[in-house]
């Protein structure tokens, strides 16, 4: 399978997700299965036209690295030459670490000789983004993208600015803290029986976690509430979530999304029905700080905002240029603003340029980082990968803003990373506010001449 990615994802596309696995062989043929797989992704899939003795070259230039690595003399490594074919060179590729595993084998080892030519090959294409990944390398990738977990009683939290106390700002759906009955807003004054006053969200976390299983007491003080409540949680396991909302004063509601990933679709319907039931008026979509993800996850999450029409548009070097429309899900139309930043990229991008080109929304903050290809991440049998840039993206009125970004509607300077949603201390998150509760106050009607 292959997961496309986009900026800062991988083999799906940019923003979705599709996989394709090099085919698992017998041990002691993975090596030359991963190096003729990874050659063929190259020539094929990259979306500039390959060069195949750069290639090649790439190649014995991995092999020699992995042999300087480990102290060794890589004048053995042999030159490989383009023979016209891709069989031909995969022929000589084999041929080739035939001889670097007879001579090397032993003293570099022969999956890393493999590991080495890999790379070797994807840097030669001369791409950032296109790169050999390491078992671990990959696992932490995947680990970014379909959501890690600790366990917890399933509250967002942050210091209420009035009573330096810990305030919950989301209680997570079907969690332990939304079984017991707690609510957006409380704020918890102590952690069995530890008060919370003047301390950080690190401290309070370290004291709400602990082993799934075991109880914590929280002692609550509920707005409208004539007395403390007192919950006793049972920790579970938490999913990590990508989406994080709350409603602001006077039905604003803010949704933040973190990353891309696997679960990102489905977090934003639910967050957006809670919000809509609440009575919403108007929207803040938060995508600072927010490096990407995959293609199917910016789709769903533009596809809230935008009710029909194009989102994004994909050009491969091999196939026609391919519109990616709306998913007919949006949400009712509302004001909406969306934060964005330097660090606003890929996924978040094309969601980004589709509000914008759409017209459903304005973009406030500071240009984004300009992260405008797609990468596809091939598997390989050994639980290692390789990341290619497989195509280019462009907002749905044709921009191609690779490298050079999208400028926001309305310009404001960047806030500390700590003060990133925190209405008190976040000057665009307050103009964003401003925005929205200006499209909801009707105009004063015109002077009238007698």
């Amino acid at each position: 399978m292959k997961k496309l990615i986009t900026g800062t994802l991988f083999a799906a596309i940019l923003a979705g997700v599709s996989l394709l696995a090099a085919p698992a062989r017998a041990a002691d043929d993975v090596n030359k299965s991963m190096l003729d797989y990874s050659f063929l992704r190259a020539t094929i899939d990259f979306y500039k036209q390959v060069d195949y003795q750069a290639l090649l070259d790439g190649a014995v230039s991995g092999f020699k690295t992995a042999v300087k690595n480990k102290g060794g003399d890589p004048t053995h490594v042999p030159v490989v030459r383009h023979l016209g074919s891709d069989s031909a060179d995969i022929a000589a590729l084999n041929e080739e670490l035939k001889v670097v595993n007879r001579e090397y084998g032993r003293t570099v080892g022969e999956r890393e000789l493999a590991y080495g030519a890999i790379s070797g090959m994807m840097q030669s294409l001369r791409d950032r983004w296109t790169v050999f990944m390491t078992p671990q390398e990959y696992r932490s990738l995947n680990e970014n993208l379909e959501g890690g977990g600790f366990p917890g009683v399933g509250v967002v939290i942050d210091v209420d600015p009035a009573t330096k106390s810990l305030l919950i700002v989301q209680v997570l759906d079907g969690g332990p803290a939304a079984k017991a009955g707690m609510q957006p807003g409380d704020v918890i004054l102590t952690i069995d029986g530890t008060p919370t006053k003047g301390l950080s969200t690190v401290d309070d976390s370290k004291l709400i976690r602990g082993k799934a299983g075991t109880k914590v007491q929280l002692v609550v003080q509920r707005v409208g509430a004539d007395k403390q409540l007192v919950f006793s949680v049972t920790r579970d396991f938490i999913h990590e979530p990508s989406v994080l909302t709350r409603m602001i004063d006077d039905h604003v509601g803010y949704v933040r999304v973190l990353v891309f990933g696997t679960t990102t679709g489905d977090e934003i319907t639910r967050a957006l029905a809670g919000l809509e039931k609440q009575g919403v008026k108007a929207y803040i979509l938060d995508l600072r700080n927010n490096g990407g993800g995959y293609l199917n996850a910016a789709i769903d999450v533009a596809s809230k905002f935008v009710a029909d029409g194009p989102i994004v548009e994909i050009d491969q070097r091999q196939k026609p240029l391919t519109t990616i429309n709306a998913q007919d899900s949006a949400v009712a139309s509302r004001p909406l603003a969306v934060l964005v930043n330097g660090y606003t990229a890929s996924a978040s991008e094309i969601a980004s340029g589709a509000i914008q080109d759409s017209g459903t929304g304005v973009l406030i903050g500071t240009k984004t980082y300009g992260k405008g290809e797609v990468q596809t991440i091939y598997p390989l049998p050994d639980g290692s990968a390789i990341k290619i840039t497989t195509a280019r993206y462009l907002t749905p009125s044709g921009r191609d803003i690779n490298t050079i970004g999208i400028k926001p509607d309305i310009e404001v300077p960047d806030v500390k990373v700590e003060n990133i949603g925190n209405l008190l201390l976040d000057s665009q998150l307050q103009r964003a506010v401003s925005f929205v509760r200006d499209q909801l106050t009707p105009p004063a009607p015109a002077p009238v001449t007698h």
